[in-house]
């Protein structure tokens, strides 16, 4: 992998570049109940902006790359994942980070922040994406409202979602990298976790 960052520092033709991510993500049925989530929050709240990407749990912040780097970044990711084994993760009620965001809360963030701190340690080693853009401490989240939550609408919709009961749980056994469309993100591929 040492391979990967001697090209990134080397390569002086990079061209076109994109923004990426990169995170935990539930199965389709947990992401469509999290979505009615988000929908709920457009329809009464015009926050809008969560929509723009499925329900997940942020690993590293969205960085720039180049297209051609591609290959290398799912050579990094692919041999982090390879040595990950399946852990689960538990979701319960909402919470807040005021006076803009609202998320369901993940119960236990303690496997969550051990497979994050082995990720990032691996990924600033070998992906040379600029120190201050390294997202080097999380706080475990799936947000359903953010940036275009009014301070107005979340003086209102805070008191609903702080009484509001949500659980679930899933088995977490990949990261995704996601790639920004212009308009939204789109999941560009899966890297699995060792088989146990």
């Amino acid at each position: 992998m040492e391979v990967c960052k001697k090209y990134l520092l080397d390569n002086n033709m990079m061209t076109h570049q994109h923004l990426y991510f990169i995170a935990l993500i539930p199965p389709i049925e947990l992401r469509e109940r999290i979505k009615a989530l988000k929908e709920e929050m457009k329809e009464t709240f015009k926050a809008q902006h969560a929509l723009k990407s499925p329900a997940h749990i942020t690993l590293q912040m969205p960085f720039k790359c180049s297209d051609e780097l591609e290959p290398f970044m799912f050579e990094v990711l692919e041999e982090f994942s390879s040595h990950q084994t399946s852990f689960k993760i538990s979701l319960l009620d909402f919470d807040c980070f005021t006076p803009r965001v609202i998320f369901v809360k993940v119960k236990n963030h303690v496997s969550i922040k051990s497979l994050h701190n082995n990720f990032i340690h691996i990924f600033s080693k070998n992906m040379d994406i600029g120190e201050k853009v390294i997202s080097w401490n999380i706080h475990p989240h799936m947000t359903i409202a953010t940036r275009d939550l009014s301070f107005e609408n979340f003086n209102i919709a805070w008191p609903i979602f702080k009484e509001k009961e949500f659980e679930a749980s899933f088995l977490c056994k990949s990261l995704f990298l996601l790639k920004h469309n212009g308009k939204s993100w789109d999941i560009l591929r899966e890297f699995l976790f060792k088989r146990v």
